[in-house]
C-alpha cells in the first residue's frame, strides 16, 4: 500500500470554498506545499488566518513545476478556472475545482480534451454533497434500499446575497457564469447522483434578476426542470436568505422513492432543531428524524485514494462534465425574467 502522503497546493482563493477544499484534504492526511492568489481578494485575510503556517508563493509555475506536487485545488473567479485547471492538468497535476468547473461551453470542451489527453483527474468539489453529512447519510440509507427506487429529487438552494461584502466579478455574468451555471450546479449533481442517471435532458429553465436591479447582470432566481431515464428533477436556487435566518441558506433537499422519502435541512431547521444536518426518513417500517452531524464525509479521502491508485471513487470522471455540461445547457436555453441585462 501507497502510505506516501497526498501533495497539494492552492491556486486561487476567490471563493471561501477554497476554505473547506484546503481542510478537507488536509484533514484526510493531505500536505499542503503552498498557495498562490491573484491579488489581494476579499477572502484572503481569512484564508491566511486559518492556514497561518502555509507559505504563499508569488508566482504559481512554482507550484506547477513543483514535482512533488500531485493535486491542485482551485477556487479562482469562476471563469479563470477552466483555464488554471488545464493549466494544472498540463503540468502533469490532479485538480480539485470549485464549481463551477467552468462558464462557457468552450472551456468545458477543452477540458474535456486536456484531460483525457493527459489522464490527470478534474473533480468538482460540489460542498452541497460532499461537504454535508446529511447528504452522506441520505446517500447510504438510499443504497441500502430504504426507500426504494429513487424517481424525483427537488433541490432548493437560497443563498444570503450579502452584497456589500462581494467582489466587482460576483455581478458581471461573464465571470460568474449565471446561476444556474453556478448555484445550481449543486443540485444537478444531487439528480444525477440520487438517481442513479447517467444523462439528463434539460426540460424547462428560467433565470430573473427581481429583487436587485442596481446589478442588472445579476441573476438572484433560477429554476431547472430535469428528466432522465429514471428520475425528475426540479431545482431552485436563490439569493433571497433573509436577514432574520441565522445562517446563509435554508438548503433542502427531498428525495421521493417507490417506498418512502427522505427530506435533509442541511443547514437550518427553522423554528425546530438546533444545529445542522436534520434528516427526516419515512417508509414502510420507520417514520423518524436522524441527527447526522457527527457522520463522517467520505469525498476527501476517497479523492487520496483516487490521486494514489488512479482510481474513480471519488466522483466518476464522466459525472464531472455531465453535470456542468446539464448546467451550462440550462443556463443557456433559460427564459429571462426582471430585471436582468
Amino acid at each position: 500500500m501507497n502510505n506516501t502522503p497526498v501533495r497539494v497546493a492552492v491556486i486561487g482563493i476567490d471563493h471561501r470554498h477554497s476554505f473547506g477544499q484546503l481542510q478537507g484534504m488536509l484533514d484526510a492526511g493531505a500536505q499542503c506545499v503552498g498557495w498562490w492568489t491573484e491579488g489581494t481578494p476579499g477572502t484572503l485575510e481569512g484564508f491566511v488566518k486559518r492556514f497561518a503556517d502555509l507559505p504563499r508563493v508569488h508566482d504559481r509555475r512554482q507550484l506547477l513545476d513543483d514535482p512533488s506536487i500531485d493535486l491542485i485545488i482551485i477556487a479562482d473567479v469562476p471563469s479563470l478556472r477552466a483555464e488554471r485547471a488545464i493549466e494544472a492538468m498540463r503540468a502533469g497535476k490532479d485538480v480539485m475545482t470549485d464549481k463551477p468547473g467552468c462558464t462557457t461551453a468552450a472551456q468545458l470542451a477543452q477540458l474535456r480534451t486536456v484531460q483525457c489527453e493527459t489522464g490527470r483527474i478534474w473533480s468538482i468539489d460540489f460542498s452541497e454533497r460532499f461537504e454535508v453529512p446529511a447528504v452522506q447519510t441520505a446517500a447510504d440509507l438510499v443504497f441500502k434500499g430504504e426507500i426504494g427506487d429513487v424517481i424525483q429529487t427537488v433541490g432548493l438552494g437560497p443563498h444570503r446575497l450579502n452584497a456589500a461584502t462581494r467582489p466587482p466579478w460576483f455581478f458581471n455574468r461573464s465571470d460568474y457564469g449565471g446561476i444556474l451555471c453556478d448555484i445550481a450546479s449543486h443540485q444537478i449533481d444531487q439528480f444525477l447522483f440520487f438517481t442513479s442517471s447517467k444523462s439528463a435532458e434539460v426540460i424547462s429553465a428560467s433565470v430573473g434578476n427581481y429583487a436587485n436591479p442596481d446589478h442588472p447582470e445579476l441573476e438572484d432566481f433560477g429554476e431547472v426542470l430535469l428528466r432522465s431515464e429514471s428520475g425528475h428533477g426540479y431545482i431552485r436556487v436563490d439569493w433571497y436568505t433573509p436577514d432574520a435566518l441565522p445562517t446563509w441558506g435554508d438548503g433542502r433537499l427531498t428525495i421521493l422513492g417507490t417506498e418512502g422519502t427522505i427530506e435533509l435541512r442541511k443547514y437550518v431547521d427553522v423554528a425546530g432543531r438546533d444545529g445542522t444536518d436534520h434528516l427526516f426518513l419515512s417508509n414502510k417500517t420507520r417514520c423518524e428524524y436522524i441527527n447526522c452531524s457527527a457522520v463522517p464525509l467520505n469525498y476527501f479521502d476517497a479523492l487520496m485514494h483516487d490521486v494514489k491508485q488512479r482510481t474513480e471513487t471519488a466522483m466518476p470522471q464522466s459525472h464531472a462534465f455531465t453535470v456542468m455540461s446539464l448546467a451550462l445547457e440550462a443556463q443557456a436555453m433559460a427564459e429571462r425574467r426582471g430585471a436582468l441585462k
